[in-house]
């Protein structure tokens, strides 16, 4: 119980945000949010529905019209525009860049900022720009010690100690050199090349909590279910 309190930053010592992968040189001039819901943009996204990267995609779509002052109905309607372009849903992370990367479809991969070193490793850099919206969402990476386990194997020691890791300078800079942004000021301004300037905002800013936005966003009848049909 209450496990976000055991470690600093909400027991999050690294977070993401979700960023905008286009073809190399941006051939359809791709900017912001408002770019992905006009006509003949294809948007390659995973289906919220079955992956995390999905879910983060969706909240970042419609919680990005609500920082701009938009109320609930608006972003409803901008993220029904927005999945209007989306040609295939991906079913997770891995099956969305290789269909916008193998299989050459769409113009915009929605993805996790990490991504971009991942695709360039894999795919050979150049292939891909990366693309700062003007706001997008907070995604921690949190953590926890499973007492039940640790008790068990009496690894309790070491579990703490590889958290507390995480948090130390050593910890952080690791995870800044694979675009996983650290919490540390000094670490963020010393690889600001790699996390560029975004206006961010929690989840809970907007959708009370992770669980209130499963419930209302992703379970059975829920909003994506309304405003999303099939293909």
């Amino acid at each position: 119980k209450d496990w976000t309190k055991k470690f600093p930053n909400n027991a999050a010592p690294t977070s993401s945000t979700m960023l905008f992968l286009v073809r190399n040189n941006n051939p359809k001039g791709i900017k912001d949010w408002d770019d992905l819901v006009k006509p003949g943009v294809q948007v390659i996204v995973v289906n919220p529905k079955t992956g995390g990267n999905g879910r983060m995609a969706y909240l970042a779509a419609w919680g990005q019209v609500r920082k701009k002052g938009g109320t609930d109905a608006q972003a409803a309607e901008f993220v029904a525009k927005l999945y209007k372009n989306v040609p295939v849903l991906a079913k997770g992370g891995r099956d969305a860049t290789t269909i916008f990367l193998q299989r050459n479809i769409g113009d915009v991969l929605i993805t996790f900022e990490s991504e971009v070193v991942s695709v360039d490793k894999e795919f050979g850099a150049g292939k891909v720009d990366a693309v700062y919206p003007t706001s997008s969402i907070v995604a921690e990476n949190p953590v926890a010690v499973v007492e039940r386990t640790v008790a068990k194997k009496g690894t309790a020691e070491q579990a703490k100690a590889y958290l507390n890791f995480l948090y130390s300078d050593e910890g952080q800079e690791i995870a800044a050199q694979h675009a996983i942004r650290p919490t540390s000021a000094a670490l963020l301004k010393k690889y600001a090349s790699t996390f560029k300037p975004i206006q961010l905002f929690r989840v809970e800013d907007y959708f009370g909590s992770f669980a209130e936005a499963q419930k209302t966003h992703f379970n059975d009848g829920g909003q994506f279910d309304k405003l999303y049909t099939v293909k």
